[in-house]
């Protein structure tokens, strides 16, 4: 990865803290492609315009090239675009006042995949400048990335989610991804695609369903399977990414519906179980969220035999999984009558 900017999520579900999730999560920051071949004296250019301290006549002569009508020069042009944001940040906000972002996003909807692969790429590194973000979504860079997401190389589907997990600092950002169908691609890219894939996606996934409509759009979507699949697999690197996503669909009734149709209980068991102390955390958070209403789901978590690895982690494991586990132990033991209300307010830390 070229450049390591911390991501703050304030968009956190109940009983799990900031850094808890956020550190689970990889940054969706500068891209991690291969260098793109250029001749030599294109090289040369580049690499003297990052160690000087004024590449503003690069920048303004690279804009140009942009509305060329030659696609090599279009290439050549994105290209250099990416690597200078990408390895002096600085530029990236240079490159945008030079009205790089509109010739860009136009980019993005090229017939010719590896020229589009390189505006998302670049519209990625821009997007890594926080005062970029704003204007890349207003001047209407969402659903090209959306299309990008759908129709792109592999390596655009990835910058693309990690481009629209940027964009979507604000609710408004986050409703209108969702609106334009990023979603259901975005659960297809967890389910499908490789390992880089799918961390970007589940972060992406985690950011945008902190909107409720876009929770319903991921449920409906069939996210319930491969976020049950990823967990059960310990051996995935994905379980703690899958568990936080999972934590914050589990919030609405459908996504508790959902998690428990395709077998997520006797999954989540086994972490609390076996899992590291954050997985086992995680897990007796959801399993405590998916009870504390529902007498039929308590009686499905007790015939899995979680009462003696919940009694293990009330001893065990940190402050906030003891108060937890102690908490759900209890729910477990009530008499199986009732609706169970009441308890939402032992859920939240």
């Amino acid at each position: 990865m070229g450049t390591d900017i911390p991501t703050n999520y304030s968009y956190m579900t109940a009983g799990i803290t900031n850094d808890d999730s956020s550190s689970a999560f990889s940054d969706c920051n500068s891209d991690r492609s291969g260098e793109f071949p250029t001749a030599s004296s294109q090289t040369r250019r580049l690499l003297l315009s990052c160690a000087s301290d004024n590449s503003d006549d690069l920048i303004r002569q690279l804009v140009l090239d942009l509305n060329s009508c030659s696609i090599d020069e279009q290439k050549q042009a994105t290209m250099e675009i990416r690597l200078l944001a990408k390895n002096k940040p600085e530029n990236r906000l240079k490159i945008a006042k030079a009205g790089a972002i509109t010739p860009l996003i136009s980019l993005l909807s090229s017939p010719d995949l590896q020229l589009q692969e390189y505006g998302v790429t670049a519209i990625l590194n821009l997007s890594l400048c926080d005062e970029n973000k704003d204007l890349i979504a207003s001047y209407g860079a969402i659903r090209p990335l959306v299309r990008a997401l759908k129709t792109g190389t592999p390596t655009a589907k990835e910058n693309a989610s990690c481009a629209l997990l940027r964009l979507s600092h604000t609710e408004e950002n986050k409703v209108a991804i969702g609106r334009a169908g990023a979603i259901p691609l975005l659960v297809n890219l967890l389910e499908s695609g490789g390992f880089r894939g799918k961390k970007d996606a589940s972060t992406a996934l985690y950011s945008l369903c902190s909107v409720k409509e876009n929770k319903m759009r991921a449920v409906n979507a069939g996210i319930m399977k491969p976020l049950v699949e990823l967990m059960a697999d310990l051996g995935s690197n994905m379980v703690d990414k899958s568990a936080y996503v999972l934590s914050v669909l589990v919030t609405v009734g459908e996504g508790k519906r959902a998690l428990v149709e395709e077998g997520g209980i006797p999954v989540l068991v086994e972490i609390v179980e076996v899992g590291t102390q954050r997985q086992k955390e995680i897990a007796v958070v959801i399993l405590l969220q998916i009870c504390e209403e529902n007498v039929a789901y308590r009686t499905m978590v007790s015939r899995e035999g979680a009462i003696p690895p919940l009694i293990a982690l009330s001893q065990t494991g940190t402050n906030r999984a003891k108060q937890k586990a102690e908490t759900l132990i209890e729910l477990l033991r009530q008499p199986r009558s009732g609706n169970g209300a009441g308890r939402s307010s032992e859920v939240s830390a």
